[in-house]
């Protein structure tokens, strides 16, 4: 028979606060995910309001770590009674570095030139379409092929099916209307709009240009009869079919470069998605300064009036309200912090990490892991992880996530290590600098490789090469 008892066990266990878990989640955010969170917290806290009075821009220097303290203005507000929370900061982040501040001019809008949505495909030719006198008829029909056109410029479906299910609404229709209907939206801008296939597609762009264009009726064969062998570089079997000369080929071919595949795709709908840097690496005298992008982290403040009133004693409800909303506008200030704080140590140590490439280009990365940085700043190597993810530096070479800085190593002949970065940004220099009548193969650029000391397998040179969307060498070959 079981006998009810009471036992006294000591243990530990983490208890995530809601504190912890808004300062996790703000580590986590990509820089336009950052903005709308402020926007809302904006909306929703009338206590938080941004300084106008300042414009900071927090930097450092990859080698001076002699930083100044930033102070949060949140913390300089004076209350005449301490609100009580139930966890300490220092409870959840051990001491975090900290970062010189300083006075600079105000940084344009970011999003001054950004573009609105456009107008579809559909709508644009649509719009066309109403432009011209039509019959009812013909208009319907037009509508209905419009419809069936993708966002590249194709027709989804054959002819033959369209007409099938268009009769159904349009018994009187012939299927010779419906072709001629189709050949007028093929003229409409872009033009090839509504083509069936690529050849179509790139015969309709060359019937506008000029009848003294150079081969032009050479190029038209070609793209009507023998576009698979042009796709496949079979030079010699489209010169023999062609009779033409090596230059003249050449000629050809640059004619139907200089077309647009996928017509369509001028005309978008889709809002661009622009990359914010997070931080910027800048070239000094003697070493690299990264500065936080203040732009994407503006700096806040707490409303000194409605603090005020937070110090009244009263119990009434609107005075909870504050109270309330002032704590959350504080432990907010303080994660936005910290996000910045641990998002500029990991840049630093990065750029200390990778000061190779930084100095000499993309050949010089070193391999270099999550726990390498972690181990550093002695963090989590989930923290890093998160800091390092849709977060990008600006840098004299471009733009790059920070997750493109880290990479797996590659033994040498000398026993060394070399990162795949590395390797994938030799094998796009070798294949760059190379004959395009003689590509160079997946085997040759991995003897290549070999006599530089650095031992990479032909199926590994293959694997990097289809990384970097680069195709095989038969692909490659040209004039």
């Amino acid at each position: 028979m079981l006998k009810p008892s009471l036992q006294l066990r000591l243990g530990q266990s983490l208890s995530i606060t809601p504190q912890l878990q808004q300062a996790i989640r703000l580590l986590q955010l990509s820089s336009l995910e950052l903005q709308t969170e402020i926007q809302d917290i904006f909306e929703s806290n009338p206590l938080l309001e941004k300084d106008e009075d300042f414009d900071t821009k927090d930097n450092t220097d990859a080698k001076d770590t002699d930083n100044t303290e930033t102070e949060v203005d949140g913390e300089q507000q004076t209350l005449t009674e301490e609100l009580p929370i139930d966890s300490n900061w220092e409870d959840i982040y051990p001491e975090s570095s900290v970062y010189r501040e300083s006075n600079s001019e105000p940084a344009p809008d970011i999003y001054a030139n950004e573009s609105g949505a456009g107008e579809s495909l559909k709508q644009h030719l649509s719009d066309q379409i109403n432009l011209i006198h039509l019959s009812e008829t013909d208009r319907a029909v037009a509508y209905i092929l419009i419809d069936e056109i993708d966002a590249d410029g194709y027709l989804c479906d054959s002819i033959e099916s369209i007409y099938q299910e268009t009769i159904e609404s349009l018994p009187e229709l012939e299927l010779d209307e419906l072709i001629s209907v189709l050949h007028l939206i093929q003229q409409l801008d872009p033009v090839g709009s509504g083509s069936r296939n690529l050849s179509e597609c790139l015969d309709l762009q060359l019937q506008q240009l000029d009848k003294d264009t150079p081969l032009l009726d050479v190029t038209r064969r070609l793209v009507q009869h023998h576009i698979d062998a042009l796709g496949k570089r079979d030079m010699r079997f489209l010169q023999r079919k062609l009779d033409i000369t090596n230059e003249q080929l050449e000629l050809v071919i640059n004619l139907i470069q200089s077309l647009n595949p996928r017509p369509g795709a001028q005309i978008s709908n889709v809002r661009p998605n622009y990359v914010v840097p997070d931080v910027s690496v800048i070239r000094t005298a003697s070493s690299w300064r990264i500065e936080l992008n203040s732009d994407i982290s503006p700096k806040l403040k707490i409303n000194q009036a409605y603090a005020d009133l937070a110090g009244n004693k009263e119990n009434s409800e609107a005075n909870g309200y504050i109270r309330k909303h002032l704590q959350e506008a504080r432990w907010f200030i303080k994660s936005l912090q910290n996000r910045n704080e641990t998002l500029l140590r990991v840049a630093t140590a990065i750029v200390d990490h990778q000061r190779p490439f930084f100095d000499q280009g993309p050949e010089a990365m070193t391999p270099m892991v999550l726990r390498d940085i972690a181990d550093d700043l002695e963090l989590h190597e989930s923290t890093v992880s998160r800091v390092t993810t849709n977060k990008y530096m600006h840098t004299p070479r471009g733009i790059f996530e920070f997750k493109y800085f880290f990479s797996s190593h590659v033994g040498t002949s000398s026993g060394g290590v070399c990162s795949a970065t590395a390797i994938q940004a030799m094998i796009k220099k070798l294949i760059g600098e190379e004959s395009h009548s003689k590509p160079l193969s997946d085997n040759k650029i991995s003897k290549i490789l070999e006599e530089k000391g650095i031992n990479v397998a032909r199926r590994t040179v293959a694997k990097y090469r289809e990384g970097l969307h680069i195709p095989p060498s038969s692909s490659r070959k040209s004039l």
